[in-house]
């Protein structure tokens, strides 16, 4: 009898702690994985397993704690990885993806404070088709707006404001963590408005000394290497039913000073003032049945490379197309294409096509690329 009545007691003690400050933790996360045919990479085709082109292959926990009055605390630590071998991605950082904790309140928004995304990647970014549903198939030349996610924003502090009237604001700032205050930090900041079946999507994002430091806002994933980065960007959605939508994005990006390009190796020799690029996509989903799919994406994107001894204008056009079939809320196996086309004369690996998630740059204008994958998310 002591037994249950002492039993009974601490069950009654947990209840009426549940009672003003409940808490859960989530694990999630994504498994993809496939086949990989690319036409020319360095002047000869391939075949590849390659993890994670529609969807990074990663996990992740996401917890809160009800700390009463619409206030909560809440923490996310997500991990990327390579399916295939199993190692890290983002540079080897355990949780590379995202790392935060935070307070969010029902009235006054949501604070957080770690590794994480900036605002044109969290509210421009899904209205392109490489950050809602294609991935790196349609992302834009060398990724240079980030709509594929190549990097985020280190000892960030976010803030997202509640939803009103259709309108929602997000600001992001990236300290640099050094004497210098301005060495390598970062600013960015968003703003979208939903009204029926219309959204609409601004955007801003300003990097200082990307990728020149080992420590600060933007390290060893930045897509550039160079004093200065803006990026500015706009989108337009039209969401016909559950069934069909259509979006519109755009992007300007000018880059200063540059002196290195994740993508291409070879940038030459020539003292490189500016890079700018201005990427202009239509893309769409239309499902043909409730388990089927259909996407597609086009891309424009015109560049302006500037050097001490003149410049060139290179032009890329590039074409994704998707189609997935769901086995399940949770699995489905899907078919990718893309082709990719540039006009570049100046001599380094600006002129040779490169789509992400291929094998390498080619060797002349033209590639392209076919993927059949399966993802699973659990």
């Amino acid at each position: 009898m002591k037994y249950m009545l002492r039993n009974a007691a601490f069950l009654a003690l947990c209840l009426s702690g549940n009672s003003y400050a409940q808490s859960s933790v989530t694990l999630y996360g994504v498994l993809d994985t496939g086949l990989n045919y690319t036409s020319n990479s360095g002047g000869h085709h391939s075949f590849a397993m390659v993890s994670g082109d529609t969807a990074e292959t990663s996990f992740g926990l996401k917890g809160t704690e009800d700390l009463g009055g619409g206030l909560s605390a809440i923490f996310t630590l997500e991990n990327g990885s390579n399916l295939n071998t199993g190692q890290l991605n983002e540079g080897g950082r355990l949780f590379g993806r995202q790392a935060f904790v935070g307070l969010s309140s029902t009235p006054a928004g949501t604070l957080t404070l770690g590794r994480q995304y900036d605002a044109t990647v969290d509210m421009w970014s899904p209205f392109t088709a490489a950050g809602s549903s294609i991935g790196d198939l349609a992302a834009h030349p060398f990724d240079n707006d980030n709509a594929d996610f190549d990097f985020r924003l280190n000892n960030s502090i976010k803030y997202v404001s509640p939803a009103l009237y259709g309108f929602q604001l997000e600001g992001v700032y990236g300290f640099s963590n050094a004497t210098n205050f301005s060495a390598n930090r970062a600013y960015s900041a968003g703003l979208t408005y939903t009204v029926g079946p219309l959204s609409l999507v601004v955007a801003y994002l300003h990097l200082n000394g990307v990728g020149t430091t080992t420590d600060g806002a933007i390290t060893s994933d930045a897509v550039f290497v160079a004093p200065k980065q803006e990026n500015i960007d706009a989108g337009v959605k039209w969401t016909f039913s559950e069934n069909a939508n259509v979006s519109l994005a755009y992007s300007h990006v000018s880059v200063t000073s540059p002196t290195a390009n994740a993508y291409a190796p070879n940038i030459g020799t020539q003292a490189w003032t500016s890079w700018k690029f201005d990427n202009v996509e239509i893309n769409g989903q239309y499902y043909l049945m409730p388990e089927l799919a259909l996407i597609g994406a086009y891309t424009y994107t015109h560049g302006r490379l500037e050097s001490a001894t003149g410049s060139d204008s290179p032009n890329w056009h590039q074409v994704a197309l998707m189609l997935n079939y769901s086995l399940s809320k949770r699995t489905s196996v899907y078919v990718q294409s893309a082709w990719q086309h540039t006009n570049g004369k100046t001599g380094t690996d600006f002129d040779g096509a490169h789509i992400i998630g291929s094998s390498g740059v080619s060797s002349s204008g033209n590639q392209a690329v076919a993927r059949i994958a399966m993802l699973h998310k659990f």
